[in-house]
């Protein structure tokens, strides 16, 4: 596996690059140190035809140009502090009550304006292993976002010659805050060329958290064997999703298996490309987001990114779990290490 840099531009006086991750079997993989974004992915399909399979733009001005940043749908960007929805943007700890921004509707997302998503991280190409790997670190000072603790976050990329993704986080504080991280990358198997309702997904969940209309949980958990929302078995993406609350899948998933153990959490194949992902993590959840928002505004080159053009399964805790105390918690105390592993497998069938 090789990774390759080339310079991709300045915003904020801040220098950014591009990093091509690639391996023996020609798949491509590219990320910027502004936001970690992956910004594309070179997959072959079944017959070797390699194609684009993730969302996303060849160049930096699309990412922070006006029509991205004012809907933005977080393509491929590594999320933090916290991703996911806070209810009303307040959580209380030792008993001081932080306040944070309210950027969807009532409630506060994916870590607000200026988040993990928007920022230039410091990068570097780092052997670990005998493996390549692209080092991604950030530093969030205390306060920032409304956020207690100064946070230290490293994110490591790294690409197997088994066509893994395998996505590495870590995190200390110097105060007792909450944190949750994933990446939002929208996959596309059929090579971007039409929307992803055929799509078979397989979850490996029983049952998920149920949500308001604004999707916070209400702090129930609801078993979804034999409804719209159960992928155990697999479905079609757009076989029940007119049948879904809201405008299509948006929901978290709370996995089997044990939370900090990599354990499988779902499988998408494109049955005429032939592409599969298969997706692993140690978290305890997975949001699927089907592009519910996408509405053609967005594109790259001829392709453009209409409703459902994606999927997301982001790793992640449960959403506003800062304000529901029964949900698995989300607490980093000083002393103590965040860790995280989530890794996107590639391969034909």
């Amino acid at each position: 596996m090789t990774i390759s840099n080339k310079p991709w531009g300045k915003t904020n006086g801040n220098n950014v690059f591009l990093y091509t991750l690639t391996n023996k079997s020609g798949l491509e993989i590219s990320i910027t140190n502004y936001g970690g974004i992956i910004t594309s992915i070179l997959m072959p399909d079944k017959n070797g035809q390699k194609d684009e399979i993730t969302l996303g733009f060849d160049s930096l001005k699309d990412y922070i140009s006006e029509k991205y940043t004012s809907n933005c749908p977080y393509f491929g960007a590594l999320i933090g502090r916290y991703a996911n929805r806070i209810a009303k943007g307040k959580f209380s700890l030792e008993g001081v009550t932080y306040s944070f921004i309210c950027n969807n509707g009532n409630n506060h997302l994916h870590g607000g304006n200026k988040a993990f998503h928007n920022q230039v991280w410091d990068s570097n190409v780092i052997n670990k292993d005998g493996r390549s790997i692209l080092e991604l670190s950030i530093f969030s000072n205390d306060m920032e976002e409304g956020y207690p603790g100064n946070l230290k976050t490293t994110v490591l990329y790294s690409l197997t010659d088994d066509n893994e993704l395998i996505i590495e986080y870590s995190a200390t504080t110097d105060k007792t805050t909450h944190v949750n991280f994933t990446n939002h990358a929208y996959f596309n198997l059929n090579g971007c060329k039409s929307n992803v309702e055929n799509h078979q997904l397989q979850i490996f969940s029983e049952k998920y958290t149920e949500a308001t209309d604004e999707a916070i949980p209400t702090g129930k958990i609801i078993d979804i064997k034999g409804t719209e929302m159960d992928f155990f078995e697999p479905h079609l993406i757009g076989e029940r999703i007119s049948k879904v609350q809201g405008r299509g899948y948006d929901h978290n998933y709370i996995l089997k298996g044990e939370n900090g153990e990599l354990k499988p959490g779902a499988i998408a194949i494109d049955q005429i490309s032939g592409r599969k992902l298969e997706f692993f993590t140690t978290e305890p959840a997975v949001q699927l987001y089907t592009g519910n928002y996408l509405d053609g505004s967005l594109n790259r080159g001829n392709t453009v990114f209409n409703e459902r053009f994606g999927f997301c399964l982001e790793a992640q805790h449960y959403p506003n779990s800062p304000n529901e105390p029964s949900f698995p918690s989300t607490l980093l105390k000083p002393g103590n290490i965040y860790s995280q592993t989530t890794v996107y497998k590639f391969s034909t069938i």
